[in-house]
């Protein structure tokens, strides 16, 4: 199934017809991967549609902006008011919003200064990112081929169109081996994160996570899953994490804002602890 259409997309400002939300062929981002962007989700509530961290998303979406050195031309606010309108717009209750800034059209090569700043806020309708059963059965990935992009070439920390180019190598490499997903190491081979997921492992009652230094994504849903471990009472260590430990944990799990939080019932064929989650 594809991308399920909503009515309208927001344009720099302006709604548009989903089918007319178009760029130029020439923009600098088709060529050269110029964007940055968000994932968020949206959840119906008894009080109405909700949108889960609106604000840390879009501070993230700036702060990749920035650097970049692209200036979105309105306000953090004004953009969370613009997602806030797009779900109202075309009546979402539950639904996946995806805010991107990239460069436009004007002139091509890779000094990009002088094509212009755009933005859009595109909403649909999107299920379980690793499919329906991932949260019942927990889903089997592999250790990919593939590193995560190493210190001081691409800065890790932000959420880059171009950065996504790593993920696909990830993701085809872990599909066509017959897996859900698959998990890269870092340049030093220290375990870093899914294809688009933050990773957490459980050992003796101990929640640990890669450190943003193993060129992970600031994630969200990983900051709020460490708060709330916190207030729970668990002990959660950021640190660096070698690959054996993937093979040994009690579990193993996924967070992002598509995949929400999803179990790992396999790695490279070993199953983690019983199996399921």
């Amino acid at each position: 199934m594809g991308l399920q259409k909503s009515d309208k997309i927001w344009m720099d400002g302006k709604f548009v017809d989903w089918d007319d939300a178009n760029i130029h062929v020439c923009s600098h981002v088709v060529h050269y991967g110029s964007s940055v962007f968000e994932g968020i989700r949206c959840y119906n509530t008894k009080k109405g549609p909700a949108i889960f961290r609106l604000e840390p998303h879009i501070k993230r979406l700036y702060n990749s902006a920035k650097m970049y050195r692209m200036q979105p031309e309105i306000s953090k606010q004004e953009f969370m008011e613009a997602c806030f309108e797009t779900v109202r717009k075309n009546k979402m209750k539950a639904c996946y919003i995806r805010p991107l800034v990239y460069r436009g059209y004007y002139e091509l090569g890779v000094n990009p200064f002088n094509n212009p700043v755009n933005s859009f806020i595109v909403v649909w309708e999107w299920g379980k990112y690793l499919g329906p059963e991932a949260l019942e059965k927990g889903v089997d990935v592999c250790v990919s081929s593939w590193d995560r992009i190493a210190p001081n070439t691409f800065p890790a920390l932000a959420k880059a169109g171009a950065n996504y180019m790593n993920s696909q190598l990830i993701k085809m490499e872990a599909i066509k081996n017959g897996y859900v997903e698959g998990i890269a190491l870092d340049a030093n081979g220290y375990v870093s994160e899914g294809s688009g997921e933050n990773i957490f492992l459980v050992q003796d009652g101990i929640l640990y996570t890669p450190p943003l230094g193993a060129s992970v994504l600031p994630g969200i849903t990983r900051n709020t899953v460490i708060e709330l471990a916190k207030g729970l009472g668990y002990e959660v260590i950021e640190n660096l994490i070698p690959r054996e430990m993937l093979y040994i944990a009690d579990e193993v799990f996924f967070t992002g804002t598509a995949a929400e939080i999803s179990p790992i019932r396999s790695v490279d064929k070993i199953q983690v602890g019983e199996g399921k989650p």
